[in-house]
């Protein structure tokens, strides 16, 4: 009890890693399938590059990886009888501090010690004030990043919940309700591709700043 999205993640990760074996191996002639799955490549490709530069490709498995799962993760809200794991705020959060970790460390890896200035703003004297500013604003992004995703699937898996109990509950609702729950459940598509998108490139902003090479 209280792990359940702990099992909801392992599912969505089981998902995506078959989700991507079934593509096999390249073609010449590539199936439908494997051009939707190059498709999708060929979009984080562009993400990272328009962000980060051609150095950016590297960085290309990390985040196609996170995009697969929070979507798939996302998914799993709408089948009945499961739960959302990116509707619980354990797993946004883990999700979240590894992208806080791991774009610190190539920050550090990619500038060593002079990371630090990306921290102490343009203006000399005012390093100290801008030193403390970005510290709590880099602290802040694991925790805006996880409760946006949150309070995202929290609010539409509740709604849709709400819904489909009224039908069932109440006849009178019937003759509304499908046209109500399409309209919800289109919305609630809609926001699963919106949510995932976000966290992609959030992460991708992240780590193109912390790349990026300091000139003064």
């Amino acid at each position: 009890m209280g792990y359940e999205h702990v099992a909801y993640g392992l599912i969505a990760v089981a998902i995506a890693i078959v989700f991507v074996l079934l593509g096999g191996k390249p073609s010449l002639k590539p199936t439908k399938y494997q051009a939707l799955l190059e498709g999708y490549l060929h979009f984080v490709r562009n993400m990272l590059y328009e962000n980060v530069g051609e150095k950016g490709y590297k960085y290309v498995p990390l985040i196609a990886a996170i995009g697969l799962f929070v979507f798939f993760g996302n998914i799993l809200g709408m089948v009945p009888g499961f739960e959302a794991p990116t509707a619980n705020i354990n797993t946004n959060l883990a999700l979240a501090l590894l992208v806080f970790i791991y774009y610190h460390f190539e920050g550090f890896r990619e500038n060593g010690i002079n990371y630090i200035k990306h921290f102490m703003g343009p203006i000399p004297l005012m390093a100290p004030f801008f030193f403390i500013v970005e510290i709590i604003s880099h602290l802040a992004r694991p925790i805006t990043l996880s409760l946006r995703l949150f309070a995202n699937m929290k609010a539409g898996g509740l709604l849709l919940l709400t819904l489909v109990s009224l039908s069932i509950k109440n006849p009178f609702t019937l003759v509304l309700s499908p046209a109500v729950l399409i309209f919800v459940i289109a919305i609630k598509f809609l926001a699963i591709f919106i949510q995932t998108y976000i966290f992609m490139i959030l992460s991708v902003v992240y780590i193109a700043g912390a790349v990026a090479h300091e000139e003064h």
